[in-house]
């Protein structure tokens, strides 16, 4: 495999490890700076210039991209893509993990936990916001913040107010978070890889620190997550689209709550604390990938017209609930069950007589038309007959 690196910072201990580690393995492996290059757009041919000269060709790509850099650097990623190298975090997914908004607002739409969290403009809206994510103490956060840095904690709420409208003044964008009081400090790192935890991590804050980051001066012990924990962290990775990402969660008292998707986590502190070799893990699924790439099924089996892969949710409200999938009609209308998606398990080609529950979601293949009759009409929100009545009032 002929891998580049993409990496301003060719010194840095991670941009080391991971060259050592990819010609450890007998690949090809070369350090990019990633703000040489030139990227030419032309029709049907998308081409990628270094230090000035046509770059030859990779099999892979691991990009490194720091936050100073995420637009260049993303824009840089998405052309690698253009010219078919593999990358195993794309740049959409980088740019989705890198901004905080962003990435809450993909997770809320999935049943994984996160903290609540509020994101306001006009100042008459903060202590609204305050008490809908908990009340006093909270946690703010600019939005471009990193390593720790921009994240506050408001004890009370004349304190919590001046510091979002001091931040505000400063044209900050920032995000009212509650806190999670029973983590005390504490928070856990999980390292993903494709749709394995390789490691983990417990990062605990000193003295009155809450912040529990090691460039804050955090210590790290090593730690066994369980089942619900290493679930939470592949999710998350996977719901973001990167398939190697630091994932951080606090330990709230109704389990893991996700707090950040890191897609180009540190490797010192955790091969340091855990002993392992994180480096390699990344090597193996990025050569992995290249012997065998994962395959596009939307695209592959999309080829008959009138047929195509779509995902079906089935809500409690379902007739589909509580029967099986033959019962429920999939092969007569000529519908293939790929995969069953629940409880974050995945069971694939299920068979004919499992049961169907409520929050399965369903990968089908088969006729379109036929699949769109088992995706139920979005349900009325409980909050539309509230807003009526308020529409009705005269304003």
């Amino acid at each position: 495999m002929k891998l580049a690196i993409l990496s301003k910072e060719p010194k840095n201990y991670s941009t080391g490890r991971l060259l050592a580690a990819a010609k450890s393995r007998g690949h090809k492996a070369k350090v990019l700076n990633t703000l040489k290059f030139a990227i030419d757009i032309e029709d049907g041919n998308p081409q990628l210039f270094y230090a000035q000269k046509r770059l030859g060709s990779y099999d892979a790509v691991l990009p490194r991209v720091g936050a100073s850099i995420t637009y260049f650097g993303t824009a840089v990623v998405r052309q690698f893509q253009q010219m078919d190298v593999y990358s195993p975090n794309s740049a959409d997914g980088i740019l989705n993990s890198r901004d905080k908004l962003r990435s809450f607002q993909i997770l809320s739409r999935h049943k994984i936990g996160i903290p609540a969290t509020s994101y306001v403009k006009d100042k008459q809206d903060v202590v609204a916001a305050i008490e809908r994510v908990g009340g006093v103490p909270i946690i703010i956060k600019l939005l471009e913040g990193t390593q720790g840095i921009g994240v506050l904690l408001a004890h009370n709420l004349e304190s919590a107010t001046s510091i979002i409208e001091l931040l505000q003044s400063q044209k900050q964008n920032i995000l009212i978070q509650k806190f999670v009081a029973e983590s005390k400090g504490k928070d856990i790192r999980a390292i993903v890889v494709g749709d394995r935890v390789v490691a983990a991590m417990r990062r605990v804050a000193q003295g009155q620190e809450f912040r529990s980051n090691v460039h804050r001066g955090g210590k790290t012990e090593r730690v066994e997550l369980d089942e619900a924990y290493k679930e939470a962290a592949i999710r998350a990775a996977r719901i973001m689209g990167v398939g190697i990402a630091g994932v951080d969660m606090l330990e709230g008292k109704d389990g893991p709550q996700i707090m950040e998707i890191n897609s180009s986590p540190g490797l010192e502190g955790i091969e340091s604390c855990t002993g392992l070799d994180i480096a390699g893990s990344f090597i193996d699924y990025i050569a992995a990938q290249v012997d065998f790439p994962d395959v596009d099924l939307r695209q592959r089996l999309s080829v008959s017209k009138g047929y195509g892969v779509t995902e079906i949710l089935i809500p409690k409200e379902s007739q589909l609930v509580g029967q099986t999938l033959d019962d429920g009609g999939f092969k007569e209308k000529d519908i293939n069950a790929l995969t069953l998606h629940r409880d974050g398990k995945i069971i694939p080609n299920p068979k004919a007589e499992r049961v169907i529950e409520a929050n399965d979601r369903i990968l089908c293949f088969g006729k379109l038309e036929e699949m769109k009759k088992l995706i139920p009409p979005k349900t009325v929100s409980r909050r539309r007959p509230k807003l009526q009545k308020l529409t009705d009032r005269p304003l």
